[in-house]
Formats: structure tokens, C-alpha cells, sequence
């Protein structure tokens, strides 16, 4: 029996998100769009993802109103950065448990300079922090990429600041 492309019949606040976050790939174009990735060809790229899987991922993710297309651009709606948290936390698990080198970015508070939390809380504020108020960097040591993405992500940013090449 093939495995269903959805959670139908499942009364659950979980599944439905899944419907949206969880496919493959989808993640992933999530993250490079807070990094500030906006362009169809620099999440291409980036990601080495199919383009015509990459296509219908960000379709899916306009439809669902979390992104919002501009042109040639895609932007992240409030829906959307609300997903930070979520991203953010998930990322860190799998520094945690699955990641040997550690991490491969550093995030803190742009107003302190502080690492934030796990939870992507700053400890000397206190509170979250929105991806608005958030500085990323590269963890030291980490190799980048040959990518014109990865280079101008080479450098401390704040998210959601666009990638211009």
C-alpha cells in the first residue's frame, strides 16, 4: 500500500502543519528564506534541489499564505516568520543529537550580541527574540560552500536581510 501524501481524517493541529512544513525539502526553503534568500534561482542554488520540486514547494508555500511572491522574489508573510521558533528549536535538536562538528551557524540577539538560547530565547533580555531582531553567523571553522549564496552568507547578517549577490 502506498504511503499517503497527506494526514486525512487526522483531527490534529500537528498534521495539518505537517500538510504544509513537512514535506521534504520544504524545511529547508524555509530556513534560506529567513537567512534572506529570495530569488526561485538562489534558492536553486543553494538548496541543489530539482527545480521543478522547488517549484512546487514554494507554490504550495504561497498558496498556504506563508510565503508571498513579489515578481521574481519570495518573502516570508507574518504567517510565515511565525515559524521561526519552530525552525529554530528543530535546528538546534539536531546540533544536539546528530551533528558530530556542532553547528554550522551561530545565532544571537542583534540587540545584545548574546547567543540565543535553544529556544531561541536571549538569556540577558529575556523573551524570544523575532528573526527580525536576530544576528547569524557562521560557527567558526566551518567551510562555505561554493555557491553565490553560501558566499554572501559567509558574513554576519541579520535574517530576513535579502541575499544580494
Amino acid at each position: 500500500m502506498a504511503l499517503g501524501k497527506d494526514y486525512e481524517g487526522q483531527d490534529c493541529a500537528l498534521a495539518r502543519a505537517l500538510e504544509i512544513v513537512g514535506e521534504r525539502w520544504t524545511p529547508l526553503i524555509l530556513r534560506d528564506a529567513f537567512y534572506g534568500v529570495r530569488r526561485f534561482s538562489d534558492f536553486l542554488a543553494h538548496l541543489g534541489i530539482p527545480r521543478a520540486v522547488l517549484a512546487s514547494r514554494l507554490q504550495a508555500l504561497v498558496e498556504a499564505g506563508v510565503l508571498v511572491r513579489h515578481g521574481h522574489d519570495y518573502e516570508l508573510t507574518e504567517r510565515g516568520r511565525e515559524l521561526w521558533p519552530a525552525l529554530h528549536a528543530l535546528a538546534r535538536w539536531g546540533e544536539r543529537h546528530f551533528s558530530e562538528s556542532g553547528p554550522t551557524r551561530l545565532f544571537e540577539h542583534a540587540s545584545c550580541g548574546t547567543r540565543l538560547d535553544p529556544d531561541g530565547t536571549c538569556p540577558v533580555c529575556g523573551g524570544p527574540v523575532p528573526p527580525e531582531g536576530v544576528r547569524m553567523r557562521p560557527a567558526p571553522g566551518r567551510p562555505v560552500r561554493d555557491d553565490p549564496v553560501s558566499r554572501a552568507l559567509a558574513e554576519p547578517r541579520r535574517l530576513l536581510e535579502p541575499v544580494r549577490r
